[in-house]
């Protein structure tokens, strides 16, 4: 089964329906057919910040975490040190770039786990050399 990397900008679109990248997401996930997703602590972390504007937000990111750690198509690397400091490196070495600290221990995993593709539409992975699948001109059906 084909491995993808989901960043933060894809479970945001995946919770929200009216979000400006629901419909691209939705498509790059279809048109992957099945796969074995894989994303982080770290990028879960940051899902659950950005949704964590309102108690009903909070409570829907928190069961929708819940489901994506129990979700047997879907790995979640945990945090360690390690992979933080590791990450912290790799921010470090980019100081021309505005990477998140989060994407850079995320680009960390997707090293080690040989993926090239990523279920985001940060250009942020493309710059690492990276395949960002969700794009904005995506095709209507």
């Amino acid at each position: 089964m084909r491995r993808v990397f989901a960043d933060t900008v894809y479970w945001l679109a995946t919770a929200n329906p009216n979000d400006q990248w629901a419909v691209p997401a939705r498509e790059a996930k279809e048109k992957l057919g099945d796969v074995f997703i894989v994303t982080t602590d770290e990028v879960l972390s940051e899902f659950a910040t950005s949704m964590g504007k309102s108690a009903e937000l909070r409570r829907t990111a928190a069961q929708i975490i819940r489901t994506i750690l129990s979700n047997p198509n879907v790995k979640v690397v945990p945090q360690t040190r390690d992979g933080f400091l590791k990450g912290l490196e790799r921010y470090e070495s980019r100081l021309d770039k505005t990477y998140s600290l989060a994407d850079c221990i995320s680009m960390n995993v997707m090293k080690s786990e040989n993926i090239h593709d990523v279920l985001t539409k940060d250009h942020h992975f493309e710059q690492e050399g990276f395949k960002v699948l969700i794009q904005k001109n995506a095709r209507r059906t």
